[in-house]
């Protein structure tokens, strides 16, 4: 059987567009199979300092769109589908299936990235990217020198944590047990930096601003009591989980459903390979997905062409 295309590319964010840009360049017939729009984290991001070539910042929204034209420059396919399943996964030509209609290809770049979880309180959505983060490292210098919250009490939280305690006035976790979760070592750290506090025993309700997130609505587990706790900022790490539920009797997956890669971004399955924050071991930074779609694009090159 003729596969349709060279390379079918699961997920629109930026490790699969940066996919795509490198495969299309390379001759090789390109398709992005993407459920909402292209941009994936990137779409609630609102302004991005970190990454190379943007002296002045850009905006998430805007950086996606530029990402998205430069790819669609050089003749890649866009289909906007939700995927559902991979079948023949290990033949030559793999049959992706979506929710209108079934795709062929001779490789498949798996990037469909995976989203934090969310506390579900009000107020979280409207103000996500006005003081409302998921990402210190992203966000963390908009607030500099002011007081900010981290919701959550394991090791990401800790990290992000110390992170801010560089940046601002002053930390101070929101956890719902009265003991961390983290590591012993993390812990230690966190308890010895002067900038950190501690609601233990709390948890959020509700975030709260009109222009941006200035307070938030938060009740003692213990005592009942329910009142405002100023902050300027709101770090949420209560878990993050990747796209890949339809891969877990296809792939090797590691204990948190990430995809389990080599270096050059290849699966144990020839010609299936993966890259961002649907990967083990991803940073869920930025241009480390921008790397992770280009290690990808070639690997799928050089074995195709071999």
């Amino acid at each position: 059987m003729e596969a349709d295309y060279d390379v079918a590319i699961l997920g629109a964010g930026a490790a699969g567009l940066a996919a795509g840009l490198y495969t299309t360049r390379a001759m090789m017939k390109t398709v992005i199979l993407e459920q909402l729009g292209p941009g994936g984290q990137l779409l609630i991001t609102d302004e991005i300092e970190n990454y190379p070539g943007f002296p002045d910042g850009i905006k998430g929204q805007e950086l996606a769109i530029r990402m998205d034209q430069q790819t669609a420059r050089f003749g890649a396919e866009s289909e906007y589908t939700e995927v559902i399943g991979i079948e023949d996964i290990e033949k030559p030509v793999k049959t992706v299936h979506t929710d209108d209609r079934d795709f062929t290809a001779k490789t498949i770049i798996i990037a469909t990235g995976g989203a934090h979880n969310k506390l579900g309180v009000a107020g979280e959505d409207m103000l996500a990217g006005r003081g409302v983060s998921y990402c210190a490292v992203c966000d963390g210098n908009f607030f500099r020198g002011q007081d900010v919250v981290v919701v959550g009490g394991g090791d990401s939280a800790m990290d992000e944590g110390h992170y801010l305690s560089g940046i601002v006035k002053s930390v101070t976790f929101i956890h719902r047990r009265d003991e961390l979760r983290a590591t012993k070592v993390l812990q230690e750290r966190a308890f010895g930096n002067e900038k950190v506090k501690f609601l233990w025993s709390h948890v959020v309700e509700e975030f709260r601003g009109d222009e941006a997130l200035d307070r938030a609505l938060v009740k003692n587990l213990k005592t009942d009591e329910v009142y405002e706790f100023p902050m300027a900022a709101a770090f949420i790490y209560v878990g993050f989980h990747p796209n890949t539920d339809y891969l877990k009797d296809l792939l090797e997956l590691d204990a948190g459903g990430h995809i389990c890669t080599d270096i050059n971004m290849r699966t144990v399955i020839p010609r299936v390979y993966a890259c961002g924050d649907a990967r083990a071991q991803s940073t869920r930074q930025l241009g480390a997905a921008v790397g992770d779609g280009i290690t990808a694009a070639l690997s799928a090159y050089h074995d195709l062409n071999n």
